[in-house]
C-alpha cells in the first residue's frame, strides 16, 4: 500500500492568521482570493492573472508566507515511514510559487514517490482526475489517502482509494499501525 498526503492541514499548517490579517481585513478581498484560488491551484492562472482577478496587487510573497508553517512531528512521521520502507506519495493544491518556495526550503519533500502538485498536474483536489493522475503516476491502486477535508478523502474514495479523515497525528499513527502498510 501507498500513503498518499495532503500537504495543508497535514503536513503543513493551515494558512497563518497573523499573516492573512496583513494582507487584508476586507471581506471582499477575502472572498475573491477564495473564488479564484481553484484555477491559481489547478495552474490554469498565473499569479498575475489571479491577483488581477482578486483586485489587489500580487502579494505573492505574503501568500507564500501565510502557507509555510510546517508541522514538523508529522515531518518526523514522514521520515519514520520512509525509513521503513513505506511508499508514500504527496497531492497538494499548490500555486507555482508556492510549490517552488516549498521545493526550495524543504528537503523532506525528497522523500515523496511522487509530488503531486495541482498546479503541474492540471487537476485540483477534489477532482476526480487528480486521484487518477496519482493511481497512475505510482503505478499501483493500493493506496491510502490522508487529508484534512473530508470532501477530498470522499472523492478520493470514489476513484477506488481508502481515505483516512485527518484530524490529528495520533488517529493516523493509531490506522497506521493497525492497517497493513
Amino acid at each position: 500500500m501507498i500513503v498518499l498526503f495532503d500537504m495543508f492541514g497535514v503536513i503543513a499548517r493551515d494558512q497563518s492568521p497573523e499573516v492573512m490579517a496583513t494582507m487584508s481585513t476586507d471581506a471582499d478581498f477575502w472572498d475573491a482570493y477564495w473564488a479564484h484560488r481553484p484555477g491559481y491551484d489547478r495552474g490554469d492562472l498565473t499569479a498575475e492573472e489571479y491577483w488581477a482577478l482578486v483586485g489587489h496587487p500580487p502579494l505573492v510573497e505574503k501568500d507564500v508566507a501565510s502557507w509555510s508553517r510546517v508541522d514538523y512531528e508529522m515531518v518526523a512521521l514522514l521520515h519514520e515511514l520512509h525509513n521503513a520502507g513505506q511508499r508514500i506519495a504527496l497531492l497538494s493544491n499548490i500555486p507555482e510559487d508556492h510549490a517552488r518556495n516549498f521545493e526550495r526550503t524543504y528537503a523532506w519533500l525528497d522523500l515523496f514517490e511522487v509530488c503531486a502538485f495541482s498546479c503541474r498536474i492540471g487537476h485540483a483536489k477534489p477532482e476526480r482526475a487528480a486521484f487518477e493522475w496519482c493511481r497512475d503516476a505510482l503505478g499501483d491502486d493500493d493506496i491510502l489517502f490522508v487529508d484534512d477535508r473530508l470532501e477530498n478523502v470522499r472523492a478520493a474514495e470514489l476513484t477506488g482509494m481508502r481515505g483516512h479523515h485527518f484530524t490529528g497525528i495520533d488517529g493516523l499513527r493509531e490506522l497506521l499501525r493497525t492497517t497493513h502498510v
